[in-house]
């Protein structure tokens, strides 16, 4: 009994003693950050001071508090992972990580969390490691706020700014990620919100998910990503108010979808990309109030898409606004503005009184022979498709706007 006894006297007084705050820093508790972790107990906040910590890999697996003053560095030295989180109940806030090492064999990271939940970083600045943020295993962890940049020198080692592998419940926001393969990698990681980030000038895609549900990606901006950005086999997706710009390239998108399905894409505007959006193999989806603006090709529906609906969206200044490789009957598009109807509204009710082919016969003649793009802006084009709408003979017969919209629609 009394063993017994003692243990349990041992443990509340563990639970009563009060959460310690450990500085690290020169004249302070600690010299090095390591030697605080090692002191440290769960709960407890390691304070950590201006300076360099050259201390390799460091691994956290107490749950406790990281806390930089004046945005301390941990600097890798391009050797080794700098931060590993194998704790739940973790934070990590103000702190330069640099210089992690790069391998074919491991995903270094500035920061790995690994197996755990509930661990949040925020306001770091990571730059010149292969990995910027990796998660694995890992739910209810929050990335916020964080400054993430590759290293411009080692293109070809340089993996994903935020990784995510098989997770739930991530919160990802206000993160600025640039010079990375890619900028936000989600695969297996679901139920998490994807907000506010600004995703520049990554090597392939800015935003990267597969199998990957029921996430809501909202007001995030995707500007000048090598690829642009890429969602596939995933469903029950949710893309509000994003801005997708300037993926320019043959093989760019503004938004690549591809077995996508039971999904809604709301509010978002494509502005000068090579496609604003390609779509195979995505059905039942719906596109409302989407702007297209100034792209090369607004929108490539594939004949393997159905049941897709696309209504008060705006099309103004594309090159082309739709083409496809079938007939879409099984996809319906109504209300929107295109800017390249000749419409009239002789009761003013706002919808144009003829319907509106949206196919044009050269925008065909380009999906089959590529090289007749050279004729874009020949007098000739301009009669083939004037010909065609008179006497429609090459063009979908059903795809149709039955109420194309007279004006641009306020979104």
């Amino acid at each position: 009994m009394r063993p017994l006894l003692l243990n349990t006297l041992l443990c509340l007084a563990a639970v009563s003693m009060p959460a310690a705050e450990l500085h690290v820093g020169p004249a302070r508790d600690y010299g090095t950050i390591r030697a605080a972790l090692a002191a440290a107990r769960a709960g407890d906040a390691i304070i950590v001071h201006r300076g360099v910590y050259r201390e390799g890999n460091l691994v956290v697996d107490k749950s406790v508090s990281l806390v930089g003053l004046d945005h301390p560095r941990l600097d890798g030295g391009a050797t080794d992972e700098v931060l590993t989180i194998t704790a739940s109940q973790v934070s990590v806030r103000g702190f330069d990580i640099a210089h992690g090492g790069s391998g074919s064999l491991n995903d270094f990271a500035g920061i790995k969390v690994a197996n755990a939940h509930h661990v949040t970083l925020e306001h770091n600045r990571i730059f010149d490691c292969s990995f910027g943020i990796h998660f694995s295993k890992s739910r209810a962890g929050v990335i916020r706020d964080n400054e993430i940049h590759g290293a411009p020198g080692r293109n070809e080692s340089n993996g994903n700014g935020i990784h995510a592998w098989s997770c739930e419940r991530l919160e990802i926001t206000g993160n600025r990620v640039s010079g990375h393969r890619d900028g936000i990698y989600l695969e297996f990681t679901t139920d998490s919100a994807i907000a506010r980030n600004r995703v520049t000038g990554n090597l392939r895609y800015g935003l990267h998910f597969m199998f990957s549900h029921r996430n809501v990606y909202r007001e995030n901006s995707f500007l000048r990503n090598g690829a642009g950005v890429a969602v596939m086999y995933s469903h029950e997706v949710q893309m509000e108010a994003n801005h997708f710009s300037r993926s320019w390239g043959s093989a760019a998108y503004g938004l690549l979808l591809k077995d996508l399905s039971d999904s809604r894409i709301v509010g978002n505007t494509f502005e000068c990309n090579s496609t604003a959006v390609s779509m195979q193999n995505s059905n039942r989806m719906r596109f409302e109030r989407n702007l297209f603006r100034e792209n090369g090709w607004a929108l490539q529906v594939q004949s393997s898409c159905d049941d897709n609906v696309f209504s008060g969206n705006n099309f103004i200044g594309n090159s082309f606004d739709l083409t496809t490789n079938g007939q879409l009957e099984l996809n319906r598009f109504d209300g929107n503005y295109w800017d390249k109807a000749e419409a009239y509204d002789l009761n003013r009710d706002g919808i144009g009184d003829l319907s509106y082919r949206p196919v044009s016969l050269f925008a065909m003649l380009v999906e089959r022979i590529p090289s007749a793009l050279l004729l874009l802006r020949s007098p000739l084009v301009h009669f083939l498709d004037r010909a065609e709408r008179m006497i429609p003979s090459l063009t979908p017969d059903h795809l149709i706007d039955a109420k194309p919209a007279m004006r641009p629609h306020s979104l």
